[in-house]
């Protein structure tokens, strides 16, 4: 019989790596678990018991605008016993972890007396759950959206409070529904009744947010003059934190730096492209960082959400893939028709 405490490392869920003007949490290990006592053992047994990780509850919205072609989307059956439609498919892996909920309705997407504008409206009441006041103008009025109040509530236990993230960029005033403002049709998350909060469509910029240092300008110069990893920075920190980890915890921080190094290669790779593609006509600036294939640039921002969590640098996140009433084509599917025309089908197939 043993009766001895056996001491293990015990990490803080706030322990960072650090760099030269590089700060990056790490993702939840083994070691993060027990509040401070990882390991004790029962007398008369000898046996260790740990407190098993717990992760902290995330919220995420993905809007995708315009409407889904819904006969190939809505699942069949009910109950546990639901079977994935076409368009659901590739969540079967996940399946038993997902609630597939229809037959709702916003009623302030509705007009309610406010005629035309119906894009405006969806994208606006989507989390706000308010009426979006009929105006091009400036003033705008909606509501706090869903994400934002748990922000306000949470947000203070992370670097970043919210991540607002999208695949295209939209104007901040300006007519673009029927008499709605563009600031309706390009934000689904508002701080305030007047305050949209602007969405990230860069990836790169998202990957600075999440990884380098606001303060530290030059540093992230430095950094990208040098086209080094993030990682590089940390190295010499990793491989002393890895020293007193176990088996299961070295393999989860190796498979978490290997997806951060393959996000930023992916990062860099679109980069280059933009900078040896057709130059952009003069006075307009192109992008940086945002690949030329939609699809690309839907995978990266789906994987800084998740390296977002990962390393819980934020636990509220909303990605729009697309402003609503985006006439974008899809010709990767071969969809070669604005999407915004295709979803006035009036149940023509083709369409």
């Amino acid at each position: 019989m043993n009766d001895r405490i056996t001491p293990v490392p015990v990490l803080s869920r706030r322990a960072v790596l650090r760099g030269i003007g590089v700060t990056m949490a790490l993702p939840w290990l083994e070691a993060m678990a027990g509040g401070g006592r990882a390991m004790a053992s029962v007398a008369g047994l000898g046996a260790g018991l740990r407190t098993a990780p717990t992760a902290p509850v995330r919220m995420a919205f993905v809007f995708a605008p315009n409407g889904v072609n819904y006969p190939a989307w809505a699942p069949e059956g009910v109950g546990r016993a639901y079977r994935l439609s076409e368009s659901l498919r590739p969540l079967a892996s996940v399946r038993e972890h997902v609630n597939v909920i229809t037959g709702l309705t916003l009623d302030k997407a509705r007009a309610n007396g406010d005629g035309p504008g119906d894009h405006a409206r969806s994208s606006a009441s989507f989390l706000t759950g308010a009426q979006a006041r009929k105006t091009a103008g400036n003033d705008i009025s909606l509501g706090v959206s869903v994400d934002q109040f748990a922000a306000g509530q949470v947000g203070r236990r992370t670097p970043l409070p919210s991540l607002e993230l999208g695949c295209e960029l939209g104007q901040p005033t300006g007519n673009c529904d029927s008499g709605y403002s563009c600031a309706y049709s390009s934000n689904i998350s508002w701080a305030d009744e007047t305050t949209p909060v602007p969405k990230v469509v860069d990836p790169g910029r998202v990957f600075e947010r999440l990884f380098g240092d606001p303060a530290r300008a030059e540093d992230r110069e430095a950094r990208l003059r040098r086209r080094a990893s993030v990682l590089d920075f940390v190295l010499d920190d990793s491989r002393r934190l890895e020293r007193g980890l176990g088996a299961e915890d070295r393999r989860r921080l190796d498979a978490f730096q290997s997806s951060v190094r393959e996000v930023e290669r992916r990062i860099e790779a679109a980069r280059a492209e933009g900078a040896t593609g057709p130059k952009p006509p003069e006075g307009v600036a192109a992008p940086a960082g945002i690949p030329a294939r939609f699809s690309e640039h839907l995978d990266l921002m789906f994987d800084m959400m998740l390296l977002a969590f990962q390393t819980d640098s934020t636990r509220i996140a909303t990605f729009a893939m697309a402003n609503d009433g985006s006439n974008r084509t899809f010709p990767e599917i071969g969809v070669r028709e604005g999407h915004h025309h295709l979803s006035h089908h009036q149940n023509n197939q083709e369409m």
